[in-house]
């Protein structure tokens, strides 16, 4: 997490200081010559320079503070080289010590600082608060106070900030930041209470304060000599440091970790819902016939809707399994047929008439169903590959034949119905040379009864053509292309539906009240 946690207190001498401060540093990304495993002259010599430069900064602004900074004030010696934890999963280092290492970032912690104990004041003035804008950063801070018997109230102000500059994931920790800030206040306070206590028990600091006597004059001197304590003396904790690094440390962690960000697939389409229905019912069914008779197997009984969803979810890896000569895809298809005869299939193909390929090879028809069906809705798609009679249109719309299967009078003079004849040509039957081109090694006859010209709609069709024919699109932006053009006709059908059901009952209400009227005058 992109973030800073400061531990702040207001001194009653110097105003609001920062105490200690812990900074996340995330490893560099690698260079193309460190990845290929060559190391860089000199680059050790400057890392060590960067870190030269932060402990001269670090240095300089503690010699030209130390004159303002009192026992309160400050945490660490400026000797102290402070705190250092690395995070062995993602690398990251984890510094603490009483100001950051940058110039910039030192002064947004200060100004957080300040006004988390002097402009942002919550009720009570204890307790957590929201601020910051974009330029500053954004600041959770957490205000409370710790006792001291020897501070004016018995008590002194502190507050731990966290500073970032995601508003919305900082809003999001909110509640995490403030169930493990709260552990981390409580700790220090019910600490201190026990110092507090104890020096009370020895020397009562409130009659020592009523009995003596009161000067203005001398007040500040009087409070100066002993009255800024540091907070390891108040908690009498020999490792209160070393224990807020850890727990700051603990917290730019699990706070960046459980908050993850992922890809969603959006909504789901038509066709995945009618598959989880699908899968619903077979499952129901399932249940019912296991316990009717004992758990018998379900694809004994109703084969096809068992292998309906299965067809649908398997139709790439179906279609890579077949041999050659296949269909690879609508765009191969329309390459075979020929762009006049491919509108023509296509366009029985949304009309929801029967698709009949009649030839000697199952697996050239399988794969011109499997290339077919993707321009129709899961649930509008009944085929039957290959079948040694004819199997009427309410079974399935596609159907695949032997090539001594008769077609039916009624079916061949019925404009409900297409018939695709595959023919192997000669020449490619007696020669020897394998050739998986469908084009040279077969011949394909479209006949139907249908007189109305396909030259005219539908628009799915129209613009399929018009994606098919654009050599530039790829087969797979040409598949999500169909995706979205069939979305967008189910769409447009549902809102259809929706529409005539509504003028229907408008339509019945409306009758109902002529009668109404009728009766009336009658």
């Amino acid at each position: 997490m992109n973030a800073m946690v400061a531990l702040c207190h207001f001194c009653e001498l110097h105003g609001p200081r920062t105490l200690f401060c812990t900074e996340a540093l995330h490893p560099p990304s690698p260079s193309p010559s460190t990845q290929m495993g060559a190391t860089i002259p000199g680059d050790r010599d400057r890392d060590a320079d960067r870190d030269g430069e932060g402990l001269t900064m670090r240095a300089n602004s503690s010699a030209t503070q130390r004159g303002e900074m009192c026992d309160g004030c400050r945490s660490l010696p400026a000797s102290h080289p402070g705190f250092v934890s690395i995070d062995d999963e993602t690398g990251i280092r984890f510094l603490s010590h009483q100001h950051p290492r940058q110039p910039q970032l030192f002064s947004v912690v200060r100004q957080a600082c300040v006004r988390s104990l002097s402009c942002e004041v919550c009720p009570g003035r204890e307790g957590p608060i929201f601020f910051g804008d974009e330029q500053h950063g954004f600041v959770f801070s957490h205000t409370f106070f710790i006792k001291d018997s020897l501070a004016r109230g018995f008590q002194r102000w502190y507050s731990i900030v966290l500073v970032a500059m995601d508003r919305i994931y900082l809003i999001n920790s909110w509640p995490f930041l403030l169930r493990h800030l709260k552990l981390t206040i409580q700790s220090l306070q019910s600490t201190a209470l026990k110092v507090f206590d104890g020096e009370q028990g020895v020397c009562p600091q409130r009659a020592v304060r009523m009995n003596s006597v009161f000067s203005p004059a001398v007040f500040p001197h009087q409070r100066s000599g002993n009255a800024a304590r540091s907070l390891t003396s108040l908690t009498q904790h020999p490792n209160l440091w070393a224990s807020l690094h850890s727990s700051f440390s603990w917290l730019l962690k699990a706070c960046g970790s459980r908050l993850t960000e992922k890809l969603l697939e959006g909504a789901p389409t038509e066709d995945t819902l009618v598959l989880i229905e699908k899968q619903t019912e077979q499952e129901e069914e399932m249940n019912c016939w296991e316990g009717a008779d004992g758990g018998a197997s379900r694809s004994e009984r109703h084969p096809s809707q068992s292998e309906l969803a299965h067809d649908f979810l398997c139709d790439d890896a179906k279609l890579e399994e077949l041999p050659d000569p296949k269909f690879r895809s609508l765009r191969h298809l329309r390459q075979v047929l020929g762009a006049a005869e491919f509108r023509q299939l296509v366009w029985h193909v949304l009309m929801g008439n029967q698709v009949i390929w009649r030839g000697a090879e199952p697996s050239l028809i399988q794969s011109a169903f499997i290339v077919l069906k993707s321009l129709l809705p899961v649930g509008c798609v009944r085929s039957i590959p290959f079948s040694a009679q004819y199997e009427e249109a309410y079974k399935c719309n596609f159907l695949g034949l032997s090539p001594d299967v008769p077609i039916p009078t009624h079916v061949s003079s019925s404009e409900f119905s297409v018939l695709v004849d595959v023919s192997s040509e000669a020449s490619c039957q007696n020669s020897a040379v394998a050739n998986d081109d469908v084009s040279t090694l077969h011949q394909f006859t479209i006949s139907s009864a249908n007189t109305q010209p396909a030259d005219r709609g539908p628009t799915l069709l129209n613009k399929l053509e018009v994606a098919l024919s654009n050599e530039n699109l790829s087969v797979d932006v040409v598949s999500h292309c169909l995706l979205c053009l069939k979305e967008e006709w189910m769409k447009l059908k549902t809102g259809l539906s929706i529409f005539s059901s509504s003028c229907s009952l408008v339509c019945v209400i409306y009758s109902q009240q002529v009668l109404d009227g009728v009766r009336q005058h009658l």
